[in-house]
């Protein structure tokens, strides 16, 4: 299975991008994982509306372009789905068996994810009602997914 992550900024703590190395190193048992990272737009802190928009849409651009045909899109919104661990190690099980040799995964940036990101995914996950920074939701993300592999391949993981 071929996993990419599609993820708004660049990872800029040296510790954080430790941990992600980890990670994307032990999930390298389990699928082909690509972190693609979309230019942020640098903005001022206090946006109209209409300028928040306008940021969102040229990420979404950036993301949008970033997807490959053929590929279930899941993208991170804290308005989406909640799902235990189980129930999250189920769907990517069944993604694979339904044939979808590809899945995307998309972080927005602070801003959060454009219309058309939303429009575009295939089902949209929220990991809490909570904001995370993005550096650290890539950290949580992948350690999600391993551990859904784990489980899918009924090897032991902490509880």
């Amino acid at each position: 299975m071929n996993i990419t992550v599609i993820a708004v900024g660049k990872m800029k703590e040296t510790q954080m991008v430790k941990v992600l190395q980890e990670y994307a190193k032990r999930l390298g048992r389990y699928c082909k994982l690509d972190i693609t990272e979309v230019p942020d737009v640098k903005a001022p802190e206090s946006l109209s509306l209409k300028e928040m928009e306008q940021v969102k849409k040229t990420e979404g651009e950036g993301i949008i372009k970033n997807i490959k045909d053929g590929t279930y899109v899941i993208a991170l919104d804290i308005r989406g789905k909640m799902m235990s661990s189980e129930e999250f190690a189920d769907k990517i099980n069944q993604l694979g068996i339904q044939g979808f040799g590809k899945i995307a995964f998309i972080i927005g940036g602070s801003l959060g994810l454009s219309e058309e990101v939303l429009k575009r995914a295939d089902l949209r996950l929220s990991f809490s009602p909570m904001t995370f920074p993005h550096q650290l939701m890539r950290i949580i993300l992948l350690e999600q997914i391993y551990r859904a592999f784990k489980i899918i391949s009924g090897e032991p993981y902490h509880k």
